[in-house]
This record gives structure tokens, sequence and C-alpha cells, in this order.
């Protein structure tokens, strides 16, 4: 995801309740991961999923209905603690108001960016994007509705469906963003659990997405793409290209 610092707040009407400091029953946990001067710091993977846990907790409490995305989701299917910059969660763009005052009175800071598709917010010093267009398209309740109920660490909550989480990763692909790497072992870990060849009917035509499809049939990680082959219209071979077959029986033939 992009990051943006909290001095791209925008104080609109109507964009998102006001930011103010952490207060309430969160900022008891928060006062648990700061650390003493002469304290090793932190584990980051921890620290998003801890994260994670308190703002899935959260939004269960109030029957907001989400999905976890990005690499929390991908290490909730089964993936490594090697986690990424942020936690991500789909909600829909009707609900992204009531999401964010929810947030905002359990002491969270939550802040609209320059980007029209999600919020973000902090939560245990982490990073949290609140995203309601995934791959240029709203968050739907049919999206939501295809999440499993996973558990990430102790904690239950709806994460994306293996081939929505793929749809989300091609379709972000573009020449200006445009990582093979870091999505090529998602795409190797939840091979067998994903839709591939509705991802090629939705992505496979755009140039980027493409490209990847065919780096993973190239490594074997995905069956090549199943299409009848063009009728043959003449010989394959011949003594000459192009050139009809004699007329009549082959030599040495009998009619």
């Amino acid at each position: 995801m992009t990051h943006h610092s909290e001095d791209a707040v925008r104080d609109a009407p109507g964009d998102v309740p006001d930011l103010r400091a952490v207060t309430g029953p969160l900022s008891e946990a928060s006062h648990r991961h700061e650390r003493a001067p002469s304290e090793l710091p932190p584990d980051r993977n921890q620290a998003i999923l801890e994260a994670t846990k308190q703002v899935a907790a959260l939004l269960k409490r109030h029957d907001h209905d989400f999905a976890l995305a990005g690499s929390v989701a991908v290490y909730a299917h089964g993936g490594t603690g090697n986690l990424q910059h942020d936690a991500d969660f789909c909600i829909k763009p009707e609900d992204a108001e009531t999401v964010a005052a929810t947030l905002a009175e359990a002491g969270l800071k939550v802040y609209t960016p320059p980007e029209d598709w999600l919020l973000k917010a902090k939560c245990l010093g982490q990073d949290i994007d609140l995203i309601y267009r995934l791959a240029g398209q709203p968050v739907s309740s049919d999206l939501l509705g295809r999440a499993h109920e996973l558990r990430v660490d102790s904690v239950a909550m709806p994460v994306l469906a293996p081939t929505d989480l793929l749809r989300s990763l091609l379709g972000a692909f573009s020449e200006h963003h445009c990582d093979f790497g870091a999505v090529l072992p998602i795409a190797r870990l939840l091979r067998e659990k994903v839709d591939w060849e509705g991802i090629r009917r939705e992505w496979g035509e755009q140039p980027m997405p493409a490209a990847f499809l065919f780096l993973l049939e190239r490594l074997e990680i995905i069956a090549p793409r199943t299409e009848q082959a063009p009728a043959r219209t003449g010989p394959a071979e011949g003594p000459s290209r192009g050139t009809p077959p004699p007329a009549g029986p082959p030599p040495g033939g009998h009619r």
C-alpha cells in the first residue's frame, strides 16, 4: 500500500471523524508496546498482528461487514509471518463513515489520505488501511460474503478468499507498480486454492497480469491455459510449403 505521513490529514467536513489522541481501552495495550530505551525493538510482524486483532475485534463487536486483505490475509491462509508494512481491511464504500467513527470512538487516529479508495488509521503504532475500492472496483457484499472465517493468532475474522486475494494483487499491477517478486510466493502458496481460469478471464488480456500468468506457467506453478487448437487449413508437411497433394491415389496404390 502507498503510505503517507499524518500531515496528509484533511479536515474536510464529513470525510472522517475528527482526529484525537489514543484513549480508552486501547491505550493500555498501546502502552504495553512502548519500550524503554534499553529494551530491544519490538518484533514488527507481531506488532502488525496485534494491531490487526485489535481492529478486527472492534469491527466484529460493532457488527461491521469486513474482510482482512493484504499480507496478513496471506498469513491467515498459511503464509509466513514475514508481513509487509500494514494491515489491510476491506469494507464497503457505504460503510466507510461508520467504520471510521467506530475506530475513532475507540481512540484510534483515523484520517483521509489523498487516494480516493481507502481511509487510514493508526493502531498500536501500526498503519491500518481501510480499503473500500479494491483493484479499481468498489468492495461489494458478494466479495465480503466469499470471505473465509480464519484465525489470526487467537482471533477469528473474515479473510478474503484466495481467488479474490490473488485477483486484487494482479489487478494492482501497472506500468508504475509491477513487483512480480512480491506476489510470486503468494501465488505459489495459494495455487491449489485459486480459480486461475477465472482470473485469466478477468485479467488475462491486461499486459502486466498476463505477463505474470505466463511467468507462473513457465515456472510450472500453474498449468498452461487450455485452448482449442485452430483447425488446420492444409497439410502440415509436404514437398513444398503450400503445395497441394497430388491428385489420384498415392504412388503404387490401387483404386
